[in-house]
C-alpha cells in the first residue's frame, strides 16, 4: 500500500489501551519501535505510543485498510494483552503526520501523573479518550 502520509480521504484512527508484557526490556522496546516504523512507513500510518506502568497506549492513524491490518497484527502480539480500543472512526486531518510512531515513556512525562492532577471523579469515556490524546500531543519532541 503506498498512500501518501499527506492523504486525508479515507483516513481513520485507532486509540487503544492494553497491558505490557512484564518480561518486556529495553532492547524489546526498541525492536517493537523500529518494526512499527518500518511497518507503518510502507502502509503510510502515523501515530504515538506511550508506555508506562505496565501499559501501552497508542494512537494510530491513517488508511482505514492499514489500520485494521495493523489492529489485526496488534490482537496477536504477545507483547501485550488485554487490548482495549478506547476510540476509533474516521479522521479528517492526521494527528501525528510527521511520526511514523512517536514514542514516550515515563521518563519523559508521566500520563498518570497528568491524570492524577485532573479531576477524574466526573470523567466520562468521551472525556477519557480526549484526554489520553490531548496528552499525548502535547508530549515533547
Amino acid at each position: 500500500m503506498t498512500n501518501s502520509p499527506d492523504a486525508t480521504t479515507g483516513l481513520s484512527f485507532l486509540l487503544y489501551r492494553s497491558n505490557a508484557a512484564p518480561w518486556l526490556t529495553n532492547d524489546d522496546m526498541r525492536a517493537i519501535l523500529a518494526s512499527a516504523r518500518d511497518r507503518n512507513r510502507d502502509l503510510s500510518l502515523t501515530g504515538c505510543l506511550h508506555h508506562e506502568a505496565g501499559l501501552f497506549f497508542q494512537w494510530l492513524e491513517g488508511p482505514a485498510p492499514a489500520v485494521q491490518e495493523v489492529l489485526a497484527l496488534l490482537r496477536r502480539d504477545r507483547r501485550h494483552s488485554a487490548l482495549n480500543i478506547l476510540s476509533s472512526g474516521p479522521l479528517e486531518h492526521r494527528l501525528f503526520r510527521n511520526w511514523t510512531m512517536r514514542y514516550s515513556d515515563r521518563d519523559q512525562m508521566s500520563l498518570m501523573d497528568w491524570f492524577a492532577g485532573s479531576d477524574s471523579s466526573t470523567v466520562n469515556p468521551q472525556d477519557y479518550v480526549r484526554s489520553v490524546v490531548s496528552f499525548l500531543r502535547m508530549l515533547p519532541g
